[in-house]
């Protein structure tokens, strides 16, 4: 009976994260449809389509936990949302105004569209779990360097992320390079996504530190 359970838990995660990849895979093709940036498109998608191809393929081998894919899918509906409008002019502040009647950047008094600098948040506080966890199953290491090696990868994606980033503005055009950069006149915009990410890893790790710390009082 146990083991019948453990198969049909297992059975249901598998479905559930296909089901993840066809929700991600349909709302990936409903933003290009009639894009507004077209030439944008395909560069800001290439990772998209990786990952989730990546995705598809460790379903079928059930090694990361349903958890991780969420926080993988998640990360890449925010992507999309981003690339539809190139991260730079994603209209929060019309959608703000549609409920509100007032701006979130009039709230904040910002003087730049801040989504990219959203999302590199939440790359950070959604990406150390599956990074973690990578660690963990395929390191063997122990929960402290496992976390550890999980921030350490948000940090250095991130920095390779920028660096290629400095490479599109090297080799294309200038507009298009910030069409796809989104700098939007900040000099600091590259350090500024990496300290973000960082702070977003580290501030899981501390929230799902807590949590534990808290539960085991709990059952003390």
């Amino acid at each position: 009976m146990a083991a019948r359970n453990v198969c049909r838990r297992e059975g249901i995660i598998i479905t559930l994260k296909h089901l993840l990849i066809i929700i991600t895979t349909l709302l990936l093709v409903v933003s290009v449809l009639q894009p507004i940036y077209p030439r944008e498109q395909i560069l800001q998608h290439t990772p998209t389509v990786i990952i989730l191809v990546t995705l598809a393929l460790e379903a079928r081998r059930d090694r990361m936990s349903l958890a991780s894919a969420i926080c993988v899918v998640l990360f890449l509906w925010l992507h999309i949302l981003g690339a539809r409008y190139i991260y730079s002019f994603v209209p929060y502040d019309d959608w703000s105004r549609f409920l509100f009647d007032s701006s979130v950047s009039e709230w904040f008094r910002w003087k730049r569209n801040h989504y990219d600098r959203l999302v590199h948040f939440l790359f950070g506080a959604l990406f150390v779990i599956p990074a973690t966890e990578l660690g963990r199953k395929c390191g063997r290491m122990s929960r402290l360097w496992s976390v550890t090696f999980g921030v350490l990868v948000v940090v250095s994606l991130g920095a390779i992320y920028e660096i290629f980033e400095w490479l599109l503005s090297v080799i294309m055009a200038p507009h298009q390079a910030e069409a796809y950069n989104g700098q939007q006149g900040d000099l600091w915009d590259a350090q500024k996504d990496m300290a973000l990410a960082f702070v977003g890893a580290l501030g899981t790790v501390v929230f799902l530190a807590a949590r534990e710390l808290h539960r085991r009082s709990i059952d003390q």
